[in-house]
């Protein structure tokens, strides 16, 4: 077979700009997103950083100011924006349920799981797809879970847009790996491409919750050179964007998937833990050079592109459309975050923010802020925290981190205490607002539920049923119908995905060329460039679809619910 063309080919192999115009009621949609990052950018206020990209992005479209996400770590996080749900309301809230050490699972006592998700809750690509959207991921996903086949045309190192179908609307996510927490380690294969720094330690400013050491500033200047290095890749596809002529008419999101990176940043529920850039290019231009400051949550990222694709957004989803011809009349109040188990450590805490405070309810407050994850100790920053408190050399406000416990709640002004370290929970003169983002904190609660309230074992032996292995999803049903045949699944819930092979198709792969934009997943595994064999994509099965069929063809179907385990079958012709 034919492989696909490589991402950034010559223009021999660009799309026609006509055939890839967005259209009024079905625009293409691109997400350029990056991992573990506050708004350390030039366009944001730093002074250090160069990000000339992004300020360019920024001055040709809407600047957010105020958004947040759910939680201060990727999978979590993650599992919010493609479903549009709360993590502790769909059990997806633990870091993370795809254990990818066995001794991680051995001491919580929890096996890898892939959350089960409620049986009406769906990754939202799938709706799209189902009004016509042909939908791509480049590259990761991280979810909590294994999407279903139904959620993406395509989802890896060669997905893109490129390979839709001439005129059809397209949903695109190209992730930047640069920025992740891992590229701080001294291991890290970034050290060995990029010993340089692109940013000066002497001219960084440090918060005043780290001590000021070498060591601390060389930390910050490789994050901030990190953010330089993925300035320029986003620039990479940017120009390709312009080069295949979807720019213009596209909508184009940039976003960090949580804020963090550095030591007592990543993780935490603080504003340096959940606020992140957020910019939005709007089709001709629209909107360019604005600011919006409105609090905006990532559970509200899901409804708002089905808001700016015309479908309508399901009731189940909690979060609310900022954009499009669903925007919600009424803007956020609040903005709320959760963080529980992180790799072997187990904390609850739950955080409310309004435009100037933030409340913070510590379930655990016999345990300290400070969570002794194993995979952290690879910065080497943190191994000199850690030798710092042991002996002593700590102020008050840096060894606040490591205490042995934690109040049960802290409020803070956020405006006047940026960095968070004043807790004004017994000072009278707050007492109005304490009791008032502790209301909303309640309601909050008992408005999405928190399944928290149980063990992690607990929650996962439930959604086995006992056993020590995720339900079977039930097998996929042809029926034959007048003019052809239609499919069900007798599991609640399941997505059905079907492919119809011709005969002399084998097995319903192609060749695909690999190509990622930067190097995160690329150095130690296969290059760029080389040639990879994927599945074609499967096609999603709606409900009373009829199907037609003709000797000699198979008929491959695929049906999951979220959390089960997949049945597949095959129909000969």
């Amino acid at each position: 077979m034919k492989p696909y063309p490589l991402l950034l080919a010559s223009g021999a192999l660009l799309m026609q700009g006509a055939a890839l115009r967005a259209q009024d009621e079905k625009p293409n949609i691109i997400w350029i997103t990056c991992e573990d990052i506050s708004p350390y950018m030039s366009v944001y206020g730093d002074r250090v950083v160069s990000t000339s990209n992004i300020d360019r992005l920024a001055d040709e479209g809407m600047r957010f100011q105020s958004v947040y996400t759910t939680a201060g770590v990727s999978a979590p996080s993650r599992s919010c924006i493609i479903t549009g749900m709360y993590p502790m309301s769909i059990g997806t809230q633990h870091m993370r349920t795809q254990i990818e050490t066995p001794e991680v699972s051995r001491k919580i006592g929890v096996p890898p799981y892939s959350a089960v998700l409620p049986d009406y809750v769906k990754a939202f690509p799938e709706y799209l797809r189902r009004h016509g959207y042909y939908t791509t991921n480049n590259l990761k996903t991280d979810y909590q879970f294994i999407a279903p086949v139904t959620v993406w045309d395509e989802c890896g190192s060669a997905a893109t847009y490129r390979h839709a179908p001439q005129g059809q609307p397209f949903f695109s996510i190209f992730n930047l790996f640069i920025t992740h927490e891992s590229q701080l380690f001294e291991q890290s294969p970034y050290f060995d491409e990029h010993p340089e720094l692109l940013v000066d330690p002497a001219d960084v400013t440090l918060p005043p919750y780290y001590k000021d050491t070498e060591e601390a500033r060389r930390c910050m200047a490789r994050m901030l050179s990190n953010v330089q290095l993925m300035d320029f890749h986003l620039g990479q596809i940017i120009e390709q964007l312009k080069q295949d002529g979807v720019y213009d008419n596209s909508y184009i999101f940039f976003f960090s998937d949580h804020g963090g990176t550095m030591p007592w940043m990543k993780r935490e529920i603080l504003e340096r833990g959940t606020h992140i850039p957020f910019i939005v290019k709007f089709p001709k231009g629209a909107h360019a050079g604005t600011v919006n400051d409105d609090l905006i949550s990532s559970v509200d990222f899901a409804p708002t592109i089905l808001s700016l694709a015309g479908i309508d957004i399901p009731d189940y989803m909690q979060g609310q459309a900022f954009l499009g011809s669903q925007a919600s009349m009424e803007k956020r109040q609040y903005v709320y975050a959760a963080r529980d188990r992180l790799d072997e450590c187990y904390d609850r805490v739950r955080s409310v923010r309004d435009k100037r405070f933030r409340y913070i309810y510590n379930f655990m407050p016999d345990r300290p802020k400070y969570m002794n994850i194993t995979y952290r100790l690879g910065i080497p920053m943190m191994r000199e925290l850690l030798q710092l408190h042991e002996e002593g050399k700590l102020d008050a406000c840096q060894e606040d981190w490591f205490k042995p416990t934690k109040p049960q709640e802290e409020l803070y002004d956020v405006v006047n205490d940026p960095h968070e370290l004043h807790n004004l929970v017994d000072d009278p003169a707050y007492r109005g607002k304490l009791e008032e983002l502790r209301t909303a904190f309640r309601r909050w609660m008992d408005e999405v539920g928190d399944l928290s309230y149980m063990s992690e074992k607990e929650m996962v032996t439930n959604w086995w049923h006992g056993q020590d292995h995720a339900p079977l999803t039930g097998e996929p049903v042809l029926h034959k119908v007048a003019g052809g045949y239609t499919l069900s699944c007798p599991t609640k819930g399941a997505s059905i995905g079907y492919k119809i092979l011709k005969p002399g198709q084998e097995n319903g792969k192609v060749k695909v060329i690999r190509q990622s934009y930067d190097s995160g997943y690329v150095i130690g595994k296969q290059p760029n460039g080389v040639e990879e064999e994927t599945d074609t994509p499967w096609q999603v099965y709606q409900e009373g679809t009829v199907l037609h069929l003709n000797p000699g063809e198979r008929l491959l179907v695929n049906a999951k619910r979220i959390g089960y385990e997949e049945n597949v079958k095959t129909f000969n012709f």
